[in-house]
């Protein structure tokens, strides 16, 4: 299922429930990735890291980056889904 995110909170947040469905820990996806565990969990507490490492988790966690024209709606119906 596509997830919509907006936010590098949000966008951590969703690295990190893939990364736990495909049952990683934060340093499995860090050895993956030749990170720190502690730059895993910085990306997923709030999305901060650089596009390298950004693009190597999205990698490592069979996952690619989908760039499209901004969806149009009422913003309480995007609170809905978040």
């Amino acid at each position: 299922m596509d997830q919509i995110t907006r936010t590098p909170t949000q966008l951590g947040a969703t690295l990190r429930r893939y990364r736990k469905k495909s049952g990683l820990t934060q340093l499995d996806l860090g050895n993956r990735v030749s990170k720190r565990q502690a730059t895993v969990s910085n990306i997923e507490a709030v999305g901060n890291g650089t596009l390298d490492t950004l693009f190597a988790v999205l990698s490592a966690l069979d996952l690619e980056l989908v760039v499209r024209p901004r969806t149009k709606t009422n913003p309480a119906v995007l609170g809905d889904i978040f």
